[in-house]
């Protein structure tokens, strides 16, 4: 008998210590694998995206939010509030804690289950980043061995950060920092003692210590930790005394603080999957975007918008009218405020970056300046009658015959006076006599995409987002150079090295500052009293030029003050017609002048005047004052000496007298000869026949379009 029991219970020693050998060999083989993810600890953090001045627009994140904090930034009491708490002799211990074990082990006999685990911080912080909650002996092995590694492999300084970085403190925040600038709106360093002792007493019980949902219990929690720590002699008893008094405020926070949602969107859109996952990196991004501009740029959209809606009778929730804005510095290409839609609730798709519209008559100054820069001068006369122009479409001839807008003619009209009041024919026939190739190759220079090849370039027939021409108008606005629109100026990585500048793309010297201004004092009048007087703000100079397509389908005003360009436009989603009068002037117009009248108010420094360039002359023409320079002089038949354009003896704007008024419906006048407008062709429609983009039969003039569901360029450094 005896001998039988002896050799039981070697059989039972033996069967034990085999099952504990496999126990030990199953957690030993996943433990180098295990011990690296915390060793080299990458956990998913929050992004943090801000406007130019440093303001906080958004977080972003993807699963956890997480805000990261060194061991540096944790407050020296906070540190021994959790050591108090959790594990006193942490800083003694080398992983685990034999009493601790001993104590547990009792406990458990005498419940008869696992009832107390006898963790360390090491073990806890093991057990929330690899392992289950399960109470299994083999889980508990591999926690014990794993701790003796990460304590062997890591500083208790290292450990601290990671499991203060780790651990959950409820409504989705993760790690100590996040939880100190959702619960308190504070930093690290500027929480109070009992502030901390809150967030030490959090990761015991999350949900049922949520000072949002049970405020009493988490201060009575609190206070458990501050009498823990005078108990142990870590906290004077005048500190315990002020603390418990203590009952500290806390904020409601939304998680992701996103105060510019449709910011926020650009910029993940621009960066997806070019920074790995931008939701998990720990970026710091900084735009450029000024959020009190971008306040004002909401208040002119809503305030246009709202006056189309009543103008045409719709409402919001069911129409199709949209709109969008952006405004650009001139001399920077910073993106200081950008509108994507009516209402980014029903709608957040962004019109500035992702669709393309065509500009119509807002497109006119790219071929004026062409015309400057070969030598016509603003009071240069031009030919404002009607011709008829043949092309091929799908190898018929067609006959198109343009009109104005105002169904007039006026025979010949000076070269200021058809901009800024939009003559159609007058600009079609310049066209005619520059030739398409040549501005073709203009505006190639100045990277437009999907260029015309035929005379329907003169009315903007081609696709452009409101970003890109916010882009090519910065050579009006620049002084003649382009440079990109740029939404990111740089990303701050998490461990403080910046990864990413923006360069935008820039091309110098599209024209020279002198024939910039030639074109920017004609805008200027084309505020003052043309097409686009609904812009005009007292007290600031602007220029700019109104747009409105075939059948009131696209409606535009682009334009600049001395320091910021913005472009404004307004359609249907389905591009379909708008209404009556629905023109670049009295639907755009109107939130470009509220944005600068509000910039004014806003920052009442703002540059006022457009500076006058060497170079730039004013001398006289047929008795009318008119500026000029060497490459843009006045036409032949002036006579007066000229002088000097300068800041002391200012231009006076006058009107200019049509030099001949022709009644259209008198009979005397007729259509000049038909013309080819085929000059360029690659097809028998006139159309290169990658860039077309419709195959139905069309307005050779305004041909349909879809609006597009993805960017049209991922060009670095720029949106468009």
């Amino acid at each position: 008998m005896f001998n039988s029991l002896v050799k039981g219970s070697i059989i039972l020693a033996m069967l034990f210590g085999v099952a504990l050998t496999a126990a030990f060999i199953y957690a030993y083989e996943e433990i180098s694998l295990d011990a690296d993810k915390l060793i080299n600890y990458k956990p998913e953090t929050s992004s943090i995206i801000y406007d130019r001045h440093g303001e906080q627009l958004a977080y972003v994140f993807k699963d956890q939010h997480r805000l990261y904090a060194t061991y540096d930034e944790i407050p020296g009491y906070l540190v021994e509030g959790l050591v108090a708490m959790e594990d006193t002799r942490f800083f003694e211990h080398n992983g685990v804690n034999p009493d601790a074990i001993m104590r547990a082990i009792i406990k458990d006999i005498q419940a008869g289950a696992f009832v107390e685990g006898g963790s360390t911080l090491t073990q806890q912080l093991i057990k929330n980043k690899l392992l289950s909650n399960e109470k299994k002996l083999a889980r508990k092995l591999k926690e014990a061995i794993l701790a003796l590694k990460i304590e062997h492999e890591l500083s208790k300084e290292d450990i601290i950060e990671r499991y203060l970085n780790e651990i959950s403190y409820g409504n989705n925040y993760f790690g100590v920092k996040t939880a100190a600038n959702g619960y308190f709106h504070k930093e690290l360093n500027e929480l109070t003692l009992k502030e901390a002792a809150i967030l030490v007493g959090l990761p015991n019980a999350p949900s049922f210590y949520n000072p949002l949902k049970h405020y009493k219990r988490a201060l009575d929690r609190a206070n458990n930790v501050l009498y823990r720590m005078k108990s142990i002699g870590w906290i004077t008893q005048s500190a315990y005394l002020k603390a418990v008094k203590e009952s500290p405020k806390v904020y409601k926070t939304s998680l992701t603080q996103n105060i510019a949602p449709g910011i926020v969107d650009e910029v993940l859109r621009r960066f997806k999957g070019k920074l790995g996952d931008i939701r998990t990196g720990g970026y710091q991004i900084y735009t450029t975007i000024d959020m009190k501009q971008q306040a004002i740029a909401k208040e002119a959209v809503d305030f246009a918008y709202n006056k189309a809606l009543k103008k045409y009778n719709e409402k919001a929730e069911t129409s199709t009218l949209n709109t969008a804005f952006v405004a650009v510095e001139s001399k920077t290409g910073d993106i200081l405020a950008m509108v994507g839609g009516a209402d980014y609730k029903r709608s957040a798709y962004n019109r500035v970056t992702q669709s393309k519209r065509q500009p119509g008559s807002a497109f006119k100054p790219f071929i004026y300046q062409t015309a400057l820069d070969m030598g016509y001068n603003p009071a240069s006369p031009l030919t404002d009658l009607a011709r008829t122009f043949q092309y091929y479409l799908n190898g018929k001839p067609k006959i198109w015959a343009p009109k104005n807008y105002e169904r007039d003619f006026k025979g010949f009209v000076p070269f200021r006076e058809a901009l800024v009041h939009s003559r159609n024919l007058a600009t079609i026939n310049l066209v005619a006599d520059l030739g398409v190739s040549t501005i073709r190759k203009r505006l190639e220079f100045l990277d437009v995409p999907h260029i015309p090849r035929d005379m329907s370039i003169a009315l903007g027939n081609l696709g452009l987002s409101p970003l890109k021409m916010a882009q090519i108008f910065s050579v009006f606005a620049n002084e003649g150079h382009m440079i990109a629109p740029r939404l990111v100026s740089k990303i701050v990585s998490k461990e403080g090295a910046v990864i990413y500048e923006t360069r935008p793309k820039e091309i110098e010297d599209f024209t020279t500052p002198e024939q910039a201004y030639l074109m920017t004092d004609v805008l200027k009048e084309v505020v003052q009293r043309g097409t686009g007087r609904n812009a005009r703000v007292e007290g600031i100079e602007l220029a700019g030029k109104t747009g409105t397509t075939n059948n009131n389908i696209d409606a535009w005003f682009c334009g600049y003050s001395p320091t910021i360009e913005t472009i404004v436009w307004f359609g249907r989603d389905d591009n379909k017609r708008i209404g009556s009068k629905a023109t670049g002037g009295a639907l755009a117009a109107p939130a470009f002048a509220y944005y600068y009248k509000k910039l004014l108010e806003l920052y009442p420094e703002t540059k006022r005047t457009f500076d006058i360039p060497e170079g730039v002359y004013r001398g006289e023409y047929e008795g009318k004052s008119e500026l000029y320079t060497a490459q843009s002089p006045l036409p032949d038949s002036y006579k007066k000496p000229t002088q000097m354009y300068d800041e002391d003896n200012p231009y006076l704007v006058e009107e200019t007298e049509i030099l001949e008024d022709i009644d259209p419906d008198n009979g005397e006048i007729g259509f000049a000869p038909t013309i080819n407008i085929d000059e360029d062709p690659v097809s028998e429609s006139g159309y290169n026949n990658n860039e077309s983009e419709s195959e139905e039969e069309d307005d050779p003039l305004h041909p349909k379009r879809k609006v597009p569901l993805t960017p049209v360029s991922n060009d670095s450094g720029t949106l468009f």
